[in-house]
C-alpha cells in the first residue's frame, strides 16, 4: 500500500530530511586518507542523536552501524570498522538515514578520497546527473514510475556505465522502507501513477562495469560482482503542488 503524506506529515519529513542530509554533509567533509569507516560511523550517529533523533539504520534488521559506508567495488550496506582505513584513490559511499517525528529520512552521496582516477570522476558525476533525470522524470505532469528508472538507466547506459538492477529505491514515511519499489531502470509511460502527496527516495547505483552484484559472508555487504568501482546517490523525495522537493538536500 503507498502512503499518501499530507502537508504537515511532509513538513514532519523535512525535519527527517535536514538532519540526514547534515549528517551525511558532515561525515563528507571527514572523508580523507587515514580516517576510518568507524570514524565517520561515530560522526552521523553523534550528529543524529544530538539533533533529537535516532540513527534509521542502526538496528535495522540487526544491521550494526548508523550509516552503510562502502569502498569502492563495495555498492551499498558496508559496515563501518575500525579496520577499514580510507587510502587516497578511494571512493566512498555514505548512506544515511535519521527518525524523528514518527519520520525517517534518506540520503547517500559517493565522495573520493583525495586524487581518484578521471573514470572514478566520472562515474561520481554520470550518478549524480542520473538521480536529477529521474528526479525530472518525476516532475512532468501525468508521470509514472517507469518514467524515473527510464529516465536513470537511460543516462546511465548512454555514459557507458550499468545501472544495478537488484537493488532499488523505495517509498519513505513512518517506516524506512515503504511502497512502492522504485527502480533504477524501467519502461517510460509504464507503472504505477505518481500524485502529489508520494515521498520516495531514488537512488541510483551505477556500476562502472557489468550490472551484476554479490553479498559478502558478513549478511549485509553487497559488491560488485566483477570487481570494478560502483557509486551511490540518493535524496528523500517529495512530489507536491509546488513540484519534486528533495527533503535530505541541505545548502
Amino acid at each position: 500500500m503507498i502512503f499518501v503524506k499530507n502537508p504537515d506529515q511532509i513538513r514532519l519529513m523535512k525535519e527527517a530530511g535536514r538532519i540526514t542530509g547534515e549528517a551525511l554533509a558532515l561525515a563528507g567533509e571527514m572523508v580523507r586518507e587515514g580516517v576510518t569507516t568507524k570514524q565517520l560511523d561515530d560522526c552521523i550517529r553523534k550528529h543524529i542523536e544530538k539533533c533529537g533523533a535516532k540513527p534509521s539504520f542502526l538496528g535495522y534488521g540487526g544491521f550494526p552501524g548508523s550509516a552503510c559506508i562502502s569502498i569502492n567495488d563495495e555498492v551499498i550496506h558496508g559496515i563501518p570498522s575500525k579496520k577499514r582505513v580510507l587510502k587516497e584513490g578511494d571512493i566512498v559511499k555514505i548512506d544515511v538515514g535519521a527518525f524523528i517525528g514518527g519520520f525517517h529520512g534518506d540520503s547517500a552521496n559517493t565522495f573520493p578520497v583525495g586524487r581518484v582516477s578521471e573514470e572514478a570522476l566520472r562515474l561520481i558525476e554520470v550518478t549524480k546527473e542520473s538521480f536529477y533525470r529521474g528526479v525530472e522524470a518525476a516532475a512532468k505532469e501525468g508521470a509514472r514510475l517507469g518514467d524515473i528508472g527510464a529516465a536513470i538507466d537511460g543516462h546511465v547506459t548512454a555514459n557507458g556505465f550499468s545501472t544495478v538492477k537488484k537493488y532499488v529505491g523505495h517509498g519513505i514515511g513512518h517506516d524506512l522502507h515503504e511502497d512502492p519499489n522504485v527502480p533504477n531502470y524501467g519502461t517510460a509511460g509504464r507503472g504505477v501513477r505518481l500524485c502529489q502527496g508520494m515521498t520516495i527516495a531514488i537512488e541510483p547505483m551505477v556500476n562502472i562495469g557489468g550490472s551484476g552484484v554479490k553479498e559478502l559472508a558478513d549478511g549485509w555487504t553487497v559488491k560488485t560482482a566483477d570487481g570494478t568501482l560502483s557509486a551511490h546517490y540518493e535524496h528523500t523525495v517529495a512530489l507536491t503542488a509546488d513540484g519534486v522537493i528533495l527533503l535530505t538536500k541541505v545548502c
